[in-house]
């Protein structure tokens, strides 16, 4: 009789982790397949626009046929590498604060409750306030300021970026065993000192994850650069002029009434979808090899 209950048993654990393994790969088809499925009919709509002009020439005039959008993803590349430098400095610090010199302070909780709130507000709120800050205001002593501009887009982009860098850092140095903050302060290594060179660097690869998060996020944000940087249609890298961006130029050429520029839209979508892969993968897999672990 214990013989038939304990086969009786086995059977139903064997049953019950079939079922659970099932339901796990389901929900992650689930949650993989719609991507699968953007990016099939993205490739499907814009790979046939692929082609050198795309990579190295300006959008043609309306009706013409041709053209590229190299001067959108130059301007891309100078607006997420401006809101990386504002983002991120100010996230990881902000994080670093908040888990190892201001826990449980009023001032702590008070940071902690915005950078929440502000990972909920949305996109376009962010233009409207950059424009209310920097774009609406004429200061004639001040540079980048009282006209649409690659700086205006990149502080706008920028502040986006914060929240979530700021959170996932505090998250990840509490994840950092206590014992290795007793340890270096046992040795006489300075608190600061200690956070810097030895909690931080262990962290570090959840925090950069983080930081690979917030700039996918705001990689392909339309919103707050209608509000900022209003677009170009010719080359230009000033910070202090406006610029051409990739959703943006997205977002313009696929309300237009011109067949050619719908399929630029496609094409440049799709180019946009595969650069943040890109860059989330390479970062991930640089991670993954132990060069940016803090343990190396």
């Amino acid at each position: 009789m214990k013989a038939e209950d304990h086969a009786m048993r086995s059977g139903i654990r064997g049953f019950t982790d079939r079922a659970v393994t099932f339901l796990a790969i389901a929900a992650t088809l689930v949650v993989i397949a719609p991507l699968m499925a953007i990016f099939a009919y993205l490739v499907y709509k814009g790979a046939s626009s692929l082609n050198l002009d795309f990579f190295t020439q300006i959008p043609k005039p309306p009706g013409e046929a041709g053209g590229g959008m190299a001067n959108a993803i130059v301007g891309s590349a100078v607006l997420l590498a401006l809101a990386s430098v504002i983002g991120v400095p100010i996230g990881i610090g902000g994080g670093i604060f908040l888990a190892e010199f201001g826990r449980g302070t009023k001032l702590a909780n008070a940071i902690r409750f915005t950078a929440d709130v502000l990972n909920g507000v949305p996109s376009i709120v962010m233009g409207v306030a950059t424009y209310a800050l920097i774009v609406s205001p004429h200061v004639s002593w001040l540079p980048f300021v009282g006209h649409f501009s690659a700086f205006a887009g990149g502080v706008a982009l920028g502040i986006m970026m914060i929240p979530t860098i700021t959170r996932t850092t505090e998250e990840m140095l509490l994840m950092v065993p206590h014992a290795v903050r007793e340890a270096a302060l046992g040795l006489g290594v300075p608190n600061w000192r200690s956070v810097m060179s030895i909690t931080l660097k262990t962290a570090s690869p959840g925090i950069i994850t983080g930081c690979m998060l917030a700039f996918s996020r705001v990689a392909g944000e339309t919103a707050p650069l209608i509000f900022t940087v209003l677009g170009n249609s010719f080359w230009s890298t000033s910070l202090d002029r406006p610029i051409a961006a990739l959703p943006l130029q997205i977002y313009v050429f696929a309300l237009s009434p011109y067949d050619d520029w719908h399929r630029l839209a496609w094409a440049g979508s799709l180019v946009l979808i595969v650069l943040i892969v890109l860059s989330v993968s390479l970062v991930r897999y640089v991670t993954s090899r132990g060069v940016l672990k803090g343990n190396s």
